[in-house]
C-alpha cells in the first residue's frame, strides 16, 4: 500500500517517480486505514546511504497489505560521515530515543561494509545492539540484512562468521527449504537473489543452534533463516533489496580501485550477473585498460551507458513477496497500539503458533 511522506526526504520523490504510492500526511489522515510503523536502521556508508533507504522503502511500499507505512529512519552516530551525509541524517533521520518513545511495529537493520575483522570493533556495534535488544522485547519482528545478520547471530547464539578465500558476489539460485512457513508461502520454490560479502555464515552453523533455515543456495549457502521461534528475528544473507544496477556499480568501483592503484588485480565479474553482450563490452574496456600505460585510461571512459540497458533484475519479485509476507505477519500479530504479540500474552517462544 502507501508510504506516508511526512518529510521532504528525497527518497520519497524518487520512489513516487518509480510508481510507488507515496501520499501526503493530510491525505493519509482522511483514510480509515491502519498505519504500520517500520523502522530502518541504516548502517551503510555515505556512498550507499540514500540508495539503501530507497531500496528498503521500495520493498515496504510494494507490500499489498491494507495499511499505510510510516518509515522511521535511524543510523549509528559513531559511523564516520561526511558533512553532506551528516546534514542528511540531521534533517531526515530520527533519534533512537524518539523512536523508542513512539514505538515500532517492525524493524529493518541494513547491512554494512565490513571495516574490521572483529565485528565488535565496528563503529555501529554498540548502537545496533542497543536497538536490537530493545526491539527484541518491544517490536514484533526484526528483519536483518547480511552483516547485521552476522552480527546478531554472533551476539545471540555465539555463531562466528568466517572469511571467504575470495569475495562472494553475484546473483545466485536459491531453493526454499520450508515451503509451509508463512514467510515463504507463495514464493517460487527456486529463485534468484544477489549476494555480496567477504564473510559468511552457513546453514549448518545456524541449524546447530536451533535456527530455522528457510532458503539456501548450493553456491552461496543460506539466504533466509529465522530465530528458533520462527519469526522474531529474520536473518538474510543475500540482498533482495538490490537494484538491477547495484552489483554493476560495485563492479565499477572495483575497476576504479584497480585503475587508481588501490588493487593490483583487475576484478572478475560478479557471478551470473552480466549478459554475454554486457560482458563483451566490459571485457573490451578491461583490455583497453590492461594494454594502456599507467594513467592513460581513466574511469570516465567506463562504458556505463552501454551496459546499464543490458542489465536484468531476476530477484525483486521474490524479495517483495518475502517482505509482503513478513509485514503481513507483523500486521496480524501486532495490535493498533503497536503492542507486540509477546506483550499481549501470546507465546513468546512461538508467536505465530507454528508447528516448530
Amino acid at each position: 500500500m502507501s508510504l506516508i511522506a511526512d518529510s521532504a526526504l528525497p527518497s520519497f520523490e524518487r520512489l513516487r517517480g518509480e510508481g510507488i504510492e507515496v501520499i501526503e500526511p493530510d491525505r493519509a489522515q482522511q483514510q480509515d486505514i491502519r498505519e504500520l510503523h517500520v523502522g530502518i536502521l541504516n548502517l551503510m556508508p555515505d556512498a550507499a546511504l540514500q540508495a539503501t533507504e530507497r531500496q528498503f522503502m521500495r520493498m515496504v511500499g510494494s507490500c499489498n497489505r491494507i495499511a499505510q507505512f510510516k518509515i522511521h529512519l535511524l543510523s549509528a552516530p559513531a559511523i564516520p560521515r561526511s558533512a553532506v551525509a551528516k546534514q542528511h541524517l540531521e534533517t531526515y533521520y530520527e533519534t533512537f530515543a524518539s523512536v523508542k518513545e513512539r514505538g515500532l511495529d517492525a524493524l529493518i537493520i541494513t547491512g554494512a561494509n565490513p571495516a574490521a575483522d572483529d565485528l565488535t570493533q565496528e563503529p555501529f556495534w554498540e548502537t545496533m545492539l542497543e536497538i536490537a535488544e530493545w526491539a527484541k522485547d518491544n517490536v514484533s519482528s526484526v528483519l536483518c540484512s547480511c552483516l547485521a545478520s552476522h552480527a546478531l547471530v554472533k551476539h545471540y547464539y555465539g555463531i562466528e562468521r568466517y572469511r571467504l578465500p575470495q569475495k562472494r558476489w553475484g546473483v545466485y539460485s536459491h531453493r526454499v527449504t520450508r515451503e509451509q512457513h508463512p514467510l515463504t508461502v507463495n514464493i517460487n520454490t527456486r529463485f534468484d537473489t544477489p549476494h555480496s560479502h567477504v564473510y559468511e555464515v552457513n546453514a549448518k552453523q545456524l541449524k546447530d543452534k536451533g535456527l530455522k533455515v528457510l532458503a539456501i543456495s548450493e553456491e552461496a549457502d543460506f539466504h533466509i533463516a529465522t530465530s528458533p521461534d520462527g519469526f522474531r528475528f529474520v536473518y538474510l544473507q543475500g540482498h533482495p533489496e538490490y537494484d538491477a544496477i547495484s552489483l554493476f556499480k560495485e563492479y565499477k568501483r572495483e575497476v576504479g580501485r584497480y585503475i587508481d592503484g588501490t588493487h593490483s588485480v583487475y576484478p572478475a565479474f560478479p557471478e551470473h550477473s552480466f549478459s554475454r553482450q554486457a560482458a563483451q563490452t566490459l571485457n573490451a574496456f578491461r583490455d583497453e585498460v590492461l594494454a594502456a600505460e599507467v594513467g592513460k585510461v581513466t574511469l570516465e571512459a567506463f562504458p556505463e551507458e552501454q551496459v546499464v540497458p543490458l542489465l536484468d533484475n531476476t530477484w525483486s519479485d521474490t524479495g517483495k513477496a518475502l517482505v509482503n509476507n513478513w509485514l503481513g505477519l507483523v500486521y496480524q500479530v501486532t495490535d493498533k497500539d503497536r503492542k507486540a504479540p509477546f506483550m499481549r500474552g501470546i507465546d513468546a517462544n512461538n508467536p505465530l503458533g507454528l508447528n516448530l
